[in-house]
């Protein structure tokens, strides 16, 4: 159910053209925190169905299962249904693969200060659609703490699904007043706990409890992408 829950989402966001919880919260005149219990129930309200029905004239077999047309009132049609069914080309390789823009967060977050991060939109990005996954994240890289694996302003694509910590893999962490940071991990079993180490050894390593790691792991790094 998670994964039919990811993929109707996704055609709301198309739809509607929001890149963000707060956003597609505006459209549908939600609270954010109701998305959040719809994605957790794996479950859509019939309420946006019937509310993006009557104010972006949007049919809600499509919306649920992808079954077309995309509209049922296409005066009302915010985005032009061939835009939302077809997905730009471009060549990766030596073969065409679909192109998908995503959303890029600063690593600060919505709110440095706050216990728990939330992403905070400062770009787009269109990446290949092998690279994408509905638990992706996107940061752009603001320090250089991981140099020369993650140059500052890199695209860092993360895994939010993937928090258990594993040694030698590269993890986001979220640290209180500074946001994400990208560290590789390691174990010391002597103290019972994960050693966060950064490539560039100008920067100090950050330590993380067995305990923590549910709390403060954003997810796992699966690709970069920056210039050489």
């Amino acid at each position: 159910m998670s994964k039919w829950f990811d993929e109707a989402l996704e055609r709301i966001k198309k739809a509607t053209g929001t890149r963000t919880q707060v956003q597609l919260a505006e459209i549908l005149d939600i609270r954010q925190s109701s998305i959040s219990d719809a994605k957790r129930r794996s479950s859509i309200p019939a309420e946006w169905y019937i509310k993006l029905y009557k104010t972006h004239g949007l049919n809600p077999d499509w919306l649920a299962e992808g079954i077309e047309p995309v509209y049922l009132k296409p005066e009302k049609g915010k985005v032009a249904a061939d835009n939302i069914l077809s997905e730009t080309t471009a060549h990766y390789g030596q073969v065409q693969s679909r192109g998908r823009v995503v959303m890029v967060s600063s690593m600060v977050g919505e709110n440095a200060d706050s216990d728990v991060w939330e992403p905070y939109q400062v770009g787009e990005l269109n990446i290949p659609e092998t690279f994408y996954r509905t638990s992706l994240i996107v940061v752009k890289a603001e320090g250089s703490a991981m140099e020369p694996i993650v140059k500052r302003n890199a695209f860092v694509g993360i895994d939010e699904t993937q928090k258990r910590l594993m040694a030698g893999d590269v993890y986001a962490v979220h640290v209180p007043h500074q946001g994400v940071v990208i560290r590789r991990v390691f174990f010391d079993p002597e103290k019972s706990r994960f050693i966060l180490r950064p490539e560039n050894d100008q920067h100090p390593e950050l330590f993380v409890s067995v305990e923590e790691q549910s709390k403060v792991v954003i997810g796992r790094v699966v690709w970069v992408m920056q210039e050489l």
